[in-house]
């Protein structure tokens, strides 16, 4: 008798996500402009994948499968934003080039975030995948389910774009400073947490509070409040307040006696009237940190 044939594994079981995390986290930031939303797509893009039907057949290439739910979810981000503000992009060009380019590809490597959202997002895409991340042409064209000549057009009009744009002030990106009202709160809670007073800062929390521990746990509640339980017996941090992406946060070096003072990792924090109502903690996801523009205040 024949024996039945055994499904086929889920397509993130042979992934080493450790590795593989903080490259597509590169990718996501840069197609939208933030660190901070492109861990969300991320986060979704796992989400996705995890919760798809095994496919009949193997999956040949499963990380250039992730790439493209990822890729998709960031164009669909990128679609409610052009909605929101009216705004249409101009998109796929001709020209096609020999893609070697060594300055080209440390051009790209360095841009800042908000730079590439002055590209069209099928130029941005090819250039974060063959000059950040060194995905071959043939690669790129499997994870944007295009042509090898179609990528090499893209590369194209996409470096010279991005040629023109380094340098620049991309004064678009900017968020409005924190209000003096913001400002008091983030200084109250930073205060409080270097004093290690959890107890008070629980009742700074909103009653369905938000944490996300990226790259680790989503709480909602009541649940929340152990979170500072970690911190308590985590001896020699030290905190101050900051912005990430105009955003208020708490950076902290987890070895207070470092110099100078720069964040090992931040924790971004939304407030609801005077009240936390999220959450998000960068301890264990730190790769995010090459991206992430923040500033001590």
């Amino acid at each position: 008798m024949t024996q039945p044939h055994a499904p086929d594994p889920h397509p993130l079981s042979s992934m080493d996500l450790e590795r593989l995390r903080p490259t597509l986290h590169r990718y996501c930031a840069r197609m939208v402009g933030s660190a901070l939303d492109g861990e969300d797509i991320v986060q979704d893009a796992l989400v996705r994948a995890l919760e798809s039907a095994p496919p009949d057949q193997p999956i040949a290439n499963p990380e250039g499968w992730l790439f493209r739910i990822a890729h998709n979810l960031a164009l669909d981000l990128l679609r409610r934003r052009a909605r929101a503000n009216g705004t249409q992009e101009e998109d796929d060009m001709d020209l096609i080039v020999h893609p070697v380019d060594e300055l080209a590809r440390r051009e790209a490597a360095a841009a800042a975030l908000p730079t590439f959202m002055h590209m069209p997002a099928s130029q941005r895409s090819v250039v974060i995948l063959f000059d950040v991340l060194d995905y071959s042409a043939e690669e790129v064209g499997e994870i944007l389910g295009t042509t090898v000549p179609a990528v090499k057009s893209l590369l194209q009009r996409g470096r010279s774009r991005l040629r023109e744009l380094v340098g620049q002030t991309a004064a678009a990106g900017k968020r409005a400073a924190l209000s003096a009202a913001e400002e008091g709160l983030l200084r109250r809670y930073v205060e409080l947490f270097n004093a290690h007073d959890f107890d008070t800062l629980r009742t700074m929390l909103a009653a369905d509070v938000q944490l996300d521990l990226v790259n680790r746990v989503r709480l909602q509640g009541p649940a929340v409040g152990e979170y500072f339980t970690r911190y308590k017996q985590a001896p020699g941090w030290r905190a101050w307040p900051g912005l990430v992406e105009g955003r208020p946060a708490v950076l902290i070096q987890q070895q207070a006696l470092a110099e100078p003072r720069r964040p090992d990792y931040v924790v971004v924090l939304d407030w609801s009237g005077e009240r936390v109502s999220t959450i998000r903690d960068f301890l264990f996801a730190r790769y995010a940190m090459a991206d992430l523009e923040h500033s001590s205040l």
